[in-house]
């Protein structure tokens, strides 16, 4: 019999497979994003999002409690405050709303994991990322107000904090300022390669976080760039960063296959809004099998390279890996 051409395939039954599987998921690698309303008493639905929630500081722990239930361990926490003005001051005040909804967590819930997420787009009346000269971001002035915004966020009980305005320099200033707290133990997951990217528009609706004006291609990066990854990342790697970030992930999975392959640090990916978004409306529709596409998405992100996901689906991704569909 010649044997030559037969196909390469793994044969065997479905636990065979399983077993063989180059990439595994794990419920510890999942990160579910919330939204804090300071304005707010319950929940409300994002219409943008559909099955997601704002919540208000009375029904924070809620959002929580259910992403325990599904075995989810950790978030990533958004502020949408009361008040808003040209600095963002609200991202910083020791009774900000992502300040107050830590420590109603941390009463409640001791051992979940909490991140947070250091910008000032939600904060500030203009809705860019930092205090403006002019129409600019001023960069320097913008570092100094993340480094007090993040160390609010750790004095309130937060586990790491993880910047996402992609200033010049402010991964070494947080580093510098928790250290000289005596935070030298709380992570920075960095948002490295940050793309100005369509696939935020939901997000942005959700957190009231649109800029008022002019864009933020000037401190996002160039979707045509892949190589310039590798170099936001090596600087935010040599300014103290523990962990590193590619958003958005499904677009970009070859930076995140580069970036993970370059750098000896964990690699977090985050499936931003407008993925999300597309997924649930095609599966509405009957145009795919929602459940199936989201697994299959999530796959394609860790097999390129990703240790962690940030994810709306990453309660129902968890339940998939306990039925053993995935993982």
């Amino acid at each position: 019999m010649d044997l030559t051409h037969r196909p390469r395939r793994l044969r065997g039954s479905e636990p065979v497979r399983r077993m063989c599987r180059e990439t595994r998921l794990s419920r510890d690698s999942l990160i579910y994003p919330i939204f804090v309303d300071e304005t707010l008493s319950g929940r409300r639905s994002i219409d943008s999002l559909p099955g997601q929630y704002h919540y208000g500081l009375d029904s924070v722990t809620e959002a929580v409690s259910e992403c325990l239930d599904a075995g989810v361990g950790r978030c990533i926490l958004f502020g949408i405050p009361a008040e808003k003005d040209a600095e963002g001051s609200s991202a910083w005040a020791e009774d900000g709303v992502v300040q107050q909804a830590i420590r109603r967590i941390r009463a409640e819930f001791p051992d979940f994991y909490i991140l947070t997420d250091v910008c000032l787009c939600e904060y500030t009346s203009h809705g860019h990322c930092g205090v403006l000269k002019g129409e600019a971001v001023d960069n320097d002035p913008t570092v100094e107000i993340l480094a007090k915004t993040a160390l609010s966020h750790v004095r309130a009980g937060a586990d790491m904090v993880a910047p996402s305005d992609m200033m010049d320099g402010r991964v070494g200033a947080i580093r510098r300022t928790l250290d000289e707290n005596g935070f030298q133990e709380t992570p920075i997951l960095a948002y490295s390669a940050k793309y100005a990217s369509a696939f935020y528009g939901p997000f942005r609706e959700a957190a009231g976080s649109a800029p008022a004006f002019g864009d933020r291609r000037g401190y996002q990066m160039d979707p045509h760039n892949r190589r310039e990854a590798r170099k936001e990342c090596a600087l935010d790697a040599e300014e103290g960063a523990d962990m590193l970030m590619i958003k958005p992930a499904l677009p970009y999975l070859d930076v995140i296959r580069d970036c993970s392959q370059a750098f000896d640090l964990p690699m977090c990916a985050y499936q931003v809004s407008g993925e999300y978004a597309m997924i649930k409306a095609a599966g509405e529709r009957g145009m795919v099998d929602e459940h199936q596409v989201m697994l299959e998405s999530a796959v394609s992100i860790f097999r390129a390279g990703a240790d962690m996901l940030i994810s709306y689906f990453a309660r129902e991704l968890a339940r998939a890996i306990t039925e053993g569909e995935i993982g």
